[in-house]
C-alpha cells in the first residue's frame, strides 16, 4: 500500500476543532499524526470506519441512499421545528452544512453539551 498524506485535517474530539493536522494513512488505517494533541492521535489512530450497517435504513431495513434522504426531507418539512443536534465528533463543514439545513428548514440547532 502506498502511503497517503491528508493537510489540514480537522480533529472533533474535543471541541477544540484543530484543523492543521496532518495525516499519514497506510491504506485504512492512519498510522501517524503531526501537530494533533494526545487526545486527537489516539482518536485519529484508533477510530474506526468500520461498516456495521448498510449505507442506509429506513424503518430499521436497507434502503438505498436516495430513498433515505428522500424520506429525512419528508420527515424535515413536515417538522414544526426540526432539531439539528449533535455535531459533536464531525467537521467544521458538516457542522456549517448543518446550519445551513437547520436555517432552511426553520430549525434549531443544539449540542451535547446543553444538558
Amino acid at each position: 500500500m502506498s502511503l497517503i498524506i491528508v493537510k489540514n485535517a480537522t480533529c472533533t474530539f474535543c471541541g477544540c476543532v484543530c484543523d492543521d493536522i496532518e495525516l499519514h494513512a497506510d491504506g485504512e488505517k492512519i498510522v501517524e499524526t503531526k501537530r494533533a494533541c494526545s487526545l486527537g492521535e489516539s482518536w485519529f489512530k484508533h477510530h474506526t470506519a468500520e461498516r456495521l450497517y448498510p449505507d442506509a435504513l429506513i424503518d430499521g431495513h436497507p434502503a438505498t441512499v436516495d430513498d433515505a434522504v428522500e424520506r429525512a426531507a419528508d420527515y424535515l418539512v413536515a417538522a414544526d421545528m426540526p432539531l439539528v443536534y449533535g455535531l459533536s465528533n464531525v467537521t467544521c463543514e458538516t457542522q456549517r452544512e448543518a446550519v445551513s439545513l437547520a436555517e432552511l428548514v426553520g430549525g434549531v440547532i443544539d449540542s451535547h453539551t446543553s444538558l
